[in-house]
């Protein structure tokens, strides 16, 4: 990229040294460890780390360029913005040649089921012979049998963003289903990405250490809707409490399809039954009902599952091939996962009130009657503490007994979370508090017995685990295997 094409499309403060600049920009940068030479760097200002100060690194590693906000006693040129983290996405899709707007993206949003809904979506697509690449918190993949390739974020930082666009549009590859996480969009990441569809999940407690209120983070929610225009369309939760909300935001030319269980919605599910094999129901889809019996279970697989086919509405895919795919898929890593048969051991992402409550309901339904529900999780540190005890409460009124132990507690000491945690419960009788999570997964295998059902929440597919300043390896499902199945 030449600096006059930059300065000539971005919205800048000041030009300081630019004159007679002739140097080709190679890459962007907000890293000063990784600036390569010829790299433009950009000094984010962030929540813990102001990016200006490391911008004589970047320089020693070879930057030929800095964006920042205020100006610095640097030996190379600078162009002044009033916010580094809207000049970045601006940057990055101008850098890579606006890829978005050659991809049908769809957007994913919500405080649970993205992952799966997205997963759903790309499966939809590919049944319906139509390519389809993935972005979001496992990762990337260009097809749905793909592996994952690595994600830092579950939506990336701008630059990775726009590349990795690139990338698909190099591949052939026409549609791209994308979960937008609410710190993306309010930091953001996703600016300058044309969504051709939004789709939202539902909006609970969560990410409030972030966004303060509940307000907050609908706003954060809501942009993504807000920016859709004439010809987008929407898919959204009627039974959600924010659903009205929503609608509010989007503009009378965009397409809006709804999905629900308890409101009327133009996909709609209605006598639902769970077993051990899975959730059974009758979908009506704007008045043709189909019999639809899936492999995953409880009823919010049920709701991820009403998005992905209002979506195939929307995109006008073949329904009756959408729910014969839905029909033969068994969920994602980390979702409701069945890692262990006799006692069941349940491995689930589970970390807000909500999602614990709809995974121990979904536990409860498949609970043999006579046999005991036990739940363990923690919460993570650094993060929103009015959840921890909301999850203590759910934990106590749903499950038979509770293992209280350690999630992420990052640079928060274990045993205040936990404390934070049993705030909730009313009495010590069902709960039982071990940090250490490797132990509590061991009492759980001597509380067990071959009947019962254990769910073991918060990490899911995570295969680590931050404590203060160190991360190690921990996988609760290689974990629940070698104590219960001896692997």
């Amino acid at each position: 990229m030449r600096l006059r094409t930059l300065i000539n499309e971005l919205n800048y403060v000041d030009l300081v040294g630019t004159e007679g600049f002739l140097t080709e920009i190679n890459g962007i940068s907000y890293n000063s460890k990784k600036t390569k030479p010829n790299d433009m760097f950009i000094c984010l200002t962030g929540e813990h780390v102001d990016g200006h100060e490391y911008a004589e690194e970047a320089v020693q590693n070879g930057a030929c360029l800095c964006i920042v906000e205020r100006q610095l006693n640097l030996d190379i040129p600078q162009i002044v913005v009033s916010d580094t983290q809207e000049a970045i996405a601006q940057i990055s899709d101008l850098f890579y040649s606006s890829p978005s707007q050659k991809l049908n993206l769809i957007g994913v949003t919500g405080t649970n089921g993205k992952t799966t809904v997205t997963h759903l979506i790309q499966k939809l697509f590919e049944a319906n012979s139509k390519n389809c690449a993935l972005i979001g918190t496992l990762g990337h993949k260009f097809f749905s049998d793909d592996s994952y390739h690595d994600a830092k974020h579950t939506t990336p930082q701008a630059p990775e963003l726009q590349s990795l666009f690139y990338d698909i549009n190099e591949k052939g590859i026409d549609n791209v289903v994308m979960e937008v996480s609410s710190h993306a969009l309010a930091q953001h990441r996703v600016d300058y990405c044309d969504f051709n569809g939004a789709v939202l999940t539902n909006l609970t407690q969560d990410h409030l250490d972030f966004h303060i209120t509940m307000n907050n983070y609908f706003k954060a929610k809501a942009k993504l809707f807000d920016e859709l225009v004439a010809g987008d369309f929407a898919v959204i939760n009627a039974d959600d409490e924010y659903a009205a909300r929503f609608m509010e935001v989007i503009s009378p030319n965009v397409n809006v399809y709804t999905y629900g269980i308890n409101m009327p919605a133009d996909v709609r599910a209605y006598n639902i039954t769970f077993d051990n094999s899975g959730a059974s129901f009758v979908c009506d889809i704007q008045g043709k009902k189909y019999d639809v019996k899936l492999l995953m279970n409880g009823m919010f697989s049920v709701y991820n599952v009403l998005a992905a086919i209002t979506t195939a509405l929307a995109q006008n895919l073949d329904i009756d091939i959408c729910i014969k795919t839905l029909e033969q898929i068994k969920g994602v890593a980390g979702r409701f996962e069945v890692v262990v048969q006799k006692p069941t051991v349940i491995v689930d992402y589970a970390h807000t009130p909500d999602g614990l409550e709809n995974v121990l309901k979904a536990a409860r339904e498949i609970t043999p009657k006579g046999a005991s529900l036990l739940c363990i999780f923690g919460c993570g540190g650094d993060r929103d503490a009015t959840k921890r005890p909301k999850m203590g409460t759910i934990a106590e009124d749903l499950a038979d007994k509770v293992i209280v132990t350690s999630d992420n507690p990052r640079s928060e000491d274990p045993q205040q979370i936990i404390t934070d945690i049993l705030a909730g419960f009313k009495s010590v009788n069902k709960v039982i508090v071990e940090p250490d999570r490797e132990l509590a997964i061991k009492e759980a295998y001597k509380l067990a017995n071959a009947n019962d059902v254990v769910v073991v929440a918060g990490k899911g597919h995570e295969d680590y685990q931050i404590l203060a300043n160190e991360t190690i390896h921990f996988d609760d499902r290689e974990k629940v295997r070698e104590i219960f199945l001896g692997e």
